[in-house]
């Protein structure tokens, strides 16, 4: 049985909220990366790192249950809350990411010495790995970047009962959203030797 809207249809209004909502939200991302605040704090800053792995490993799993439990069992009620609790940890990830690079600055990948300074010589010692990372982080950079309000929209879509619309938005929406997900770790542990 296909679940009752819970939000009342105004396309004109969410947009506008949903492009606010997303420009707010990079425009932070953003700006909060190019400050650093340094605090005496009584615990390693790079526990929001770990959390902020750990968050996208969760938010990856739940994707492809919440897919499963759409298209295998057609448990819709399921697959919503799974899918809010794949925004609920967006949201946590995006404080815990905000939080972390305030903290902690921006590390290099290949700074060895963790001098801040990325050598020729370091780059030789990490070699094509160096090269793998920067893919894998330039893609995850963009998507993560453009996939917010996809994630929005394919929800607003939903929660109001369009399903026909919300079936092809997520056909782009998952996927994506999967991807920024399950790199989000991956570029975690090949840049965690490298913080100070």
């Amino acid at each position: 049985m296909m679940l009752k809207a819970v939000l009342s249809k105004n396309d004109n209004q969410a947009k506008w909220l949903i492009g606010i909502f997303s420009l707010v939200v990079f425009s932070a991302v953003v700006l909060l990366s190019k400050f650093k605040l340094t605090l005496n704090l009584p615990f390693d800053v790079h526990i929001f790192a770990t959390i902020n792995a750990f968050l996208n490993t969760c938010t990856a799993f739940l994707l492809i249950a919440a897919l499963l439990a759409i298209k295998v069992s057609r448990n819709y009620q399921f697959h919503k809350s799974l899918m809010m609790t794949c925004l609920l940890f967006s949201i946590l990830f995006l404080v815990s990411y905000i939080a972390h690079h305030l903290l902690a600055g921006e590390a290099k990948f290949g700074d060895v010495n963790h001098d801040g300074i990325l050598s020729d010589y370091e780059k030789l010692q990490v070699g094509g790995l160096r090269t793998f990372y920067l893919i894998i982080l330039g893609t995850h950079i963009f998507l993560a970047t453009i996939i917010l309000p996809f994630i929005l929209f394919t929800a607003y879509r939903a929660l109001t009962a369009e399903f026909s619309i919300h079936k092809k938005l997520a056909r782009i929406t998952w996927p994506l959203w999967f991807y920024v997900a399950a790199t989000g770790p991956v570029i975690y542990f090949l840049i965690r030797p490298y913080y100070v």
